[in-house]
Order: C-alpha cells, then structure tokens, then sequence
C-alpha cells in the first residue's frame, strides 16, 4: 500500500477507516488525517464515491462483524464493540437495519450468502484530474437571487432539473445583472448534504416570486479555475481544486459559500458546453513563506 502521504484525501480516508477497524473513529478524525475540514471531505468523498462517509464507515464495519459471525464468532457483543456499537442491542439493531437478520441468525447458518457486503473501495479508482492555474479576483460582495434545493451527499442528480425550472426566470429578474448565471453551493447547517443555488447576479427585491430566495455573497477574493468539457465534469474540477491547488497553495477556503459555479454568456444549457468557471472563496492572504 501506499504511503497515506502521497494519497487523495478520499482515499486517505478509506485507508484510515480500514486501518481503524477496532474502535470508534470521528469524522474530525478522518478529516483531519485526510487534510480537509469535516464538511469538505464529506462532500468530496459524496461527490467522488456517490455514498456518504457516515454510510460508508457503518457499511465497512458491518460487513466486517458479518464475516466475523460467519466465520463462528464465540462472543457477539465483543464484535458489536470492535464495530463501534456500545451495546449488544444498539448492534443488533443496525445489523438487522442493514442485513435484514440478526447477528444471532447470521452466526448460526454460517453462510455469507445473499448479504450484500460493503467491500473496500478502490483506491486506484481515485483518478486525478488536471486542473488550469486559477487566476485570483477580490470581489465586493453581491447577490444571487435564484431557486434553491436541499440535496443529500451523493445526491445531486436533480441539479439539472433545477436549472430547468430556473430557466423559465432567466432574463426576467428584475435588475439581472448580464446573461450570466451562477451554481451556489453551502454545505447544511446541522444535517448532511448541501444547499444547491440556481441563479443569477441581481439586486434584492421585495416584489420577487414567493419561490425565489436571494443568497448575499460576501466580499472575498476568489480562485477562478477553467472548467474544462462537459457541465457533467464539474465534481472533477471541484475535487481537484480542493485536492491539488487549495493544499499548496498558501490559501484557506472560505467558510460561505462552499463553492459558485460561475455560466458564462457562451453557456448552452442544451448541450452542456461553454465557458465554465469554478469560483473557490479564499479566507485570507497567501502565506509569505
């Protein structure tokens, strides 16, 4: 295996779950091994996996406590411990949730057949992504006005639907600034998941549809990426400018939003293609080294 020093931060988190099978692990424990904060190792790892990490780890250890009972385990509350479960009931509970049978049920047939098992995702799997040096712009701050949806982690395949939704207000806010657009992007207060902004630049207005909400944009400097290919290619581009630029690049990410998807005028929303700009708010200054 690799050195963890040289890995993606999601498969830095994988190796660090499966190297920790035998206690209980923290999310700000994965992310702080894997070099990003909780809400941006969840998302990435969301974006990249299509799965939750919380689900992930539960999945991973359950199915590891699976093939210890399957394999005749003497004592089922010694493998509800190694699984991170403190009780022999809270264990039996998720393991049902998950497998739809009891530990005790599994331990007595001794036959893994027709569980569907949690295997370790591979980490080669992981590609990186090439990613144009950004340029850096201060903004003043600003506003989006636009439709908004909560998503789930891994679930942003209704974006899309969004925007069509949106499209039907393009060009007729009031004070619509250009024939741009903008993707906002903030991580959930309290939940997991993200909040998803489909919407343009324009002022804050009383008289707006009930279904529109404004989103006020501090003022902050921005790194500006190319996106490069397809509107499908983003998470590739977001993933790697939080995995290879922000790392070196003696900045912070800005805590609002997690990211804008910037749509130039260019953009054809039929075929997904034109000028696309990944926009990562910066918290400070660059170190001076």
């Amino acid at each position: 295996m690799r050195s963890p020093d040289a890995m993606h931060p999601v498969a830095k988190a994988i190796w660090y779950i499966e190297s920790h099978f035998g206690r209980a692990i923290a999310l700000s424990e994965i992310a702080g091994m894997a070099g990003m904060s909780r809400h941006h190792l969840s998302r990435r790892f969301s974006e990249m996996t299509g799965q939750t990490l919380n689900r992930y780890l539960r999945a991973r250890r359950l199915s590891e406590a699976a093939r210890q009972l399957a394999g005749g385990a003497g004592n089922i509350l010694t493998v509800a411990l190694d699984a991170g479960y403190g009780s022999h009931e809270a264990f039996t509970r998720a393991f049902r949730e998950e497998f739809g049978l009891t530990p005790e049920t599994l331990r007595a047939r001794r036959d893994l057949s027709g569980l569907t098992l949690q295997e370790p995702i591979r980490m080669s799997a992981l590609e990186k992504s090439s990613l144009s040096t950004p340029r850096i712009e201060t903004l003043d701050a600003f506003t989006i006005v636009g439709l908004g949806a909560d998503f789930a982690p891994g679930k942003a395949a209704g974006i899309p639907a969004l925007w069509q939704k949106f499209n039907d207000y393009f060009g007729h806010i009031p004070g619509q600034v250009g024939n741009t657009a903008f993707g906002l992007c903030a991580v959930l207060e309290g939940k997991p998941g993200f909040r998803y902004v489909a919407g343009v630049r324009a002022p804050k207005c009383d008289d707006l549809p009930a279904e529109l909400e404004t989103i006020a944009v501090p003022a902050q400097s921005w790194a500006m990426f190319l996106h490069q290919g397809h509107v499908n290619g983003i998470p590739s581009t977001v993933d790697a400018a939080f995995r290879t630029w922000l790392p070196v690049s003696g900045r912070t990410a800005a805590a609002f939003p997690d990211m804008l998807e910037f749509y130039g005028e260019d953009f054809d929303p039929e075929t997904g293609l034109g000028r696309i700009e990944i926009w990562l708010p910066l918290a400070d200054e660059m170190t001076k080294s």
